[in-house]
């Protein structure tokens, strides 16, 4: 996701080896104890100069079995490789156009995106050895955007260039679940008209990589040549810049392709395959994630005035068809991040072939979807919407034209049918499979998430102002039925949403942050592992935190503790919960834009630490240290 600072960035992966527990059901044999239940023990926030540029951890962690013994590890920060390596030819941060050119900046530099964020950790059945004796593991990692040249000082590049997927093969040593890289190269975006703002991820129940597009082009504005006007004329969302970077034209880009849900396979001899799904709706898309149906999907909408989706594949697997809904919030109590019942619109339902085909072969714009003012109108709808800023419009739909409002203005068309669109900067979900639950983290709960004061737009919800916060959990229920009362195929549909984990406002203290260090700031990134009962949660707290921290929360006793700090100004990206590949288990975790300060941030201490940090090189790397159980 965005900074609201325009960040640097780098990159980090953690990675947590632990093997099962194996029992014995042999009555001759002693029966080995099994694993009860996985303890984290958290670090002090950091301190020193050192610790504020550093990523690193002083956590530890703790494995409980059946027969009450414990085994504690300390937990480490081991690097794989940075994004100025060069490996296997290949350099970790650089962008490409659509021949596979490196593209260089205004000084004939190499632009390097050092932004890697979502990961996804697989392992293909049949793939190669790595020949170094390990065990062959693929690793697909966005790289989100491009923020800044080799200028001096250097120049703002956000959203101005393509980005891409990078593809690492892995070598798993076989005795300890050690990992390091032996080879990366570029995944082609051709087939998907290049690469828009991927920010995080999910693997699928099916074993490939879920990615996504955020902050999407605004397809009113750039027909009529009004971005700049409404988006500033330095704003990415003046021009399609970077897919005309990408293309090498500026004819080609059509901001109906972007927006979108990417899927990579990865076969075993290391090609990969890209399809963009558009069934899923067109949003600024921080992920989305798969229930155990392989069905149903929930997805982050990050900005302001955005809104939840759910979609449901008509196929197991297979997200080329199905039915997109919005949700309706019915609040229930505004106290401790709030909590309200959910119910469900339906946008619509399509392929993912005759949406390509009105977006590519008849070239649809906005104007053939909606007519729009600015003003009220008779006939008219008032919406307010966003993801860069808020908008308020009066569209009227244009007969004939339902589906493709749904699917290629999914966050208009959800406001238009009512839908609520307040959510503010909506960013990470994951799943809880055993307890039938969705975490969905919202960054902040400002703006549309508090009460309005103009009593002319929608306010479905009406909370307190909170900079900091929190993760939301979502009960599911088998046997909905959506708003017109037509039953919803999924056994996964949330009904009810509530506050779980919660961040809490400051004044500023002596270093700068503004939210209580030893609560969670501005959660992005979040992932569940069944089997350690913990939800893992990185944050981007651009303001509130001077250092960002990875968190465990244990969602039996609640227990939150801090396991990595990150260097001040970083963000913390990319998690996935991997719990058995051959025998170990991995929680990856990235960073982002060391060196991007908060604001807030004591002067001396800026200065102190601007030259300790490298905005340029971002680190790849695991937290290792636990033994095999």
């Amino acid at each position: 996701m965005k900074s609201t600072l325009k960040p640097l960035t780098a990159a980090l992966l953690t990675a947590v080896a632990v093997t099962a527990c194996n029992s014995n059901n042999d009555n001759d044999s002693p029966v080995t104890p099994t694993l009860s239940s996985v303890e984290f023990s958290g670090m002090p926030a950091p301190s020193t100069d050192q610790e504020r540029t550093s990523a690193y951890t002083t956590a530890s962690v703790t494995y409980v079995y059946s027969d009450g013994s414990k085994k504690t590890s300390a937990l480490s920060f081991k690097p794989l490789y940075s994004s100025l390596d060069v490996i296997s030819g290949v350099t970790g941060g650089q962008v490409y156009d659509i021949n596979g050119n490196v593209l260089l900046d205004d000084n004939g530099n190499p632009f390097i995106a050092n932004t890697p964020d979502a990961n996804s950790l697989l392992k293909v059945e049949g793939a190669s050895a790595t020949g170094k004796g390990g065990n062959p593991l693929y690793l697909v990692t966005h790289f989100e955007y491009v923020s800044i040249d080799s200028s001096v000082p250097p120049k703002d590049m956000y959203g101005k260039a393509p980005m891409v997927m990078k593809l690492s093969t892995i070598d798993q040593n076989q005795s300890s679940g050690e990992l390091s890289v032996t080879a990366l190269k570029n995944i082609n975006m051709a087939g998907i008209h290049g690469l828009w703002i991927p920010c995080a991820g999910s693997l699928s129940p099916w074993n490939t990589h879920l990615g996504s597009e955020e902050y999407e082009p605004d397809a009113r504005c750039l027909e009529t040549n009004s971005c700049a006007s409404l988006y500033g004329k330095d704003s990415y969302m003046a021009a399609l810049t970077s897919m005309n970077a990408y293309f090498g034209d500026t004819i080609t880009a059509r901001p109906y392709n972007y927006g979108l849900l990417p899927e990579v396979t990865v076969k075993a001899d290391g090609s990969t395959t890209v399809v963009a799904h558009r069934v899923a709706g067109r949003t600024s898309r921080e992920l989305t994630q798969v229930m155990p149906d392989s069905r149903t999907g929930y997805q982050g909408d990050d900005g302001t005035y955005t809104v939840m989706t759910m979609f449901v594949a008509d196929k197991a697997s297979d997200l080329s068809s199905g039915t997109l809904y919005a949700a309706k919030w019915e609040q229930t109590s505004d106290q401790n991040g709030g909590a309200a019942n959910l119910t469900w619109i339906k946008l619509g339902s399509a392929t993912d072939a005759e949406l390509d085909q009105m977006v590519n072969q008849d070239h649809i714009q906005f104007s053939d979807i909606f007519e729009s003012s600015d003003k009220a109108a008779t006939g008219f709808v008032q919406i307010v919407t966003g993801h860069e800023k808020a908008k308020t419009e009066w569209l009227r739909l244009k007969p004939g034209m339902e589906k493709a409002a749904a699917f290629l203005e999914t966050r208009r068309y959800a406001a238009y049918l009512g839908a609520t669109t307040e959510f503010e900067k909506m960013e990470g979900v994951t799943a809880n499979a055993a307890d039938r639950k969705v975490y969905i983290a919202i960054t902040r709960m400002s703006n549309g998430m508090e009460k309005a004061k103009d009593a002319t737009v929608p306010d479905d919800i009406q909370l307190p102002k909170n900079l900091s916060g929190a993760v939301y959990e979502l009960s599911t229920a088998k046997g909905v039925k959506d708003s017109a009362g037509n039953l919803i195929n999924s056994d996964y549909a949330a009904v009810s949403i509530k506050a779980l984990v919660v961040g809490e406002d400051i004044a500023k203290d002596t270093v700068g942050n503004t939210s209580n260090v030893d609560k969670i700031a501005n959660p992005d990134n979040i992932k569940f592992s069944e089997k350690m009962r913990t939800l893992f949660i990185g944050e981007d707290s651009s303001t509130s935190h001077i250092n960002n921290f990875l968190w465990a929360f244990n969602v039996d006793t609640g227990k939150l503790s801090r396991i990595l700090s990150v260097p001040a100004g970083a963000e913390s990206t990319g998690l996935q919960a991997v719990e058995n590949l051959n025998g170990f288990t991995y929680i990856m975790s990235n960073y982002q834009h060391p060196g991007d300060f908060s604001s807030n941030i004591d002067p001396a201490l800026k200065e102190r630490l601007k030259p300790l940090v490298n905005p340029y090189k971002g680190e790849v790397g695991y937290i290792g240290g636990i033994p095999s159980l």
